[in-house]
């Protein structure tokens, strides 16, 4: 595959991370009584942190409702976060100084799950693609050239599709013209959200491909939210495992799949379904619901679903560590901390 040319518009150099999440939190408030006294909050995300590398592609997963979509939303600057900040490149992004917004998002573009939704039904293909240029200064005829550019390169013939509308077009083929949009601005970073979920296997399968050639073509960094643990495996470099607004666990995509530390993610891996009619699943993973995102529970979040669980879990919040020096692991769990008082560190998990 042909290696990705990290010089454009690069100036930190390629070991400077392109994206740097710190503390990132949003909490959406609850309609309650009027007799209630005390506001309540869902709390959505709650102190994110994590960094993309150059050229590479971060699968965030995790169940619903565990907050990926909402740090989706809150990195795109959909809305605003309560509290944290970001770093771009080594700049800074809007009141935290270096790149006004406007800059920022003409280097970051995003890809729904819904692609219909995403569209503007009134307009065709061609003039979907080329408003976002023609809006930020580019001449109506220059758009247009490279929306059917890139139309032709995603698959879909100018002649055939430029005029066409919406509603014409698969779901595939829809994706394709998000997909399309996206790179019309010549982003560096691409948030996927849930893009291939909506899709058949085959299209799915094809789409997947497209992405990875875009990326090493385009110089592009991904940011890829899934439920699907098989395609992020397939796409992803680095993998981030969130539970209940928070990050449990990340690293590299073959060390999380190959030994994975924390429980959560061992259940979430053991629940994906097998080609192999020896390796069944024959009891789920985990029990219960997640708690409630309006009152968390104490310590660890995940302990009231975790067999391992023990005093220290419910009295304080485990800290996200390197499961060992410089292997670029990270967990949150005490019972990968040999100092945090729990019974036998390790010994479980090894076992």
């Amino acid at each position: 595959m042909k290696q990705p040319d990290l010089s454009r518009d690069d100036r930190g150099g390629p070991a400077q991370p392109l994206l740097v999440v710190r503390d990132l939190k949003k909490r959406f408030a609850v309609r309650g009584s009027v007799f209630e006294r005390e506001r309540k909050y869902v709390h959505a995300v709650d102190g994110v942190s994590f960094s993309v590398a150059k050229g590479k592609t971060l699968g965030i997963v995790g169940e619903s409702g565990c907050g990926k979509s909402t740090t989706a939303r809150l990195i795109a600057r959909l809305m605003a976060p309560d509290s944290g900040f970001m770093i771009f490149d080594g700049d800074g992004v809007n009141e935290y100084g270096g790149m006004e917004l406007k800059e920022f998002r003409r280097n970051l573009q995003m890809v729904f799950q819904d692609s219909f939704a995403s569209l503007n039904p009134r307009l065709t293909i061609a003039e979907t693609i080329a408003y976002g240029p023609r809006v930020h200064g580019v001449s109506a005829a220059d758009a247009n050239a490279r929306a059917r550019r890139l139309l032709a390169r995603v698959g879909l013939e100018p002649d055939q599709f430029a005029s066409r509308y919406p509603h014409e077009l698969s779901g595939g083929q829809r994706q394709r013209v998000n997909i399309a949009r996206a790179l019309a601005f010549d982003p560096r970073l691409v948030v996927l959200d849930e893009a291939v979920a909506a899709l058949d296997k085959s299209v799915q399968a094809q789409v997947l491909n497209l992405l990875q050639e875009l990326k090493a073509e385009h110089s592009l960094t991904y940011l890829f939210i899934s439920h699907d643990l098989h395609v992020v495996h397939y796409i992803s470099d680095e993998v981030m495992v969130m539970y209940l607004g928070q990050v449990v666990e990340k690293g590299p995509v073959e060390r999380i799949y190959g030994s994975a530390a924390h429980p959560y993610t061992r259940a979430l891996l053991s629940a994906v379904p097998s080609m192999d009619p020896a390796n069944r699943t024959e009891r789920s993973p985990l029990s219960g619901d997640p708690p409630n995102p309006i009152n968390p529970p104490s310590g660890c979040r995940f302990r009231d679903r975790c067999q391992f669980a023990q005093g220290v879990c419910a009295e304080r919040m485990p800290a996200l560590a390197e499961t060992a020096p410089g292997n670029g692991h990270w967990v949150a769990c005490h019972m990968n901390d040999v100092q945090s008082g729990f019974v036998e560190a390790k010994v479980e998990m090894i076992a």
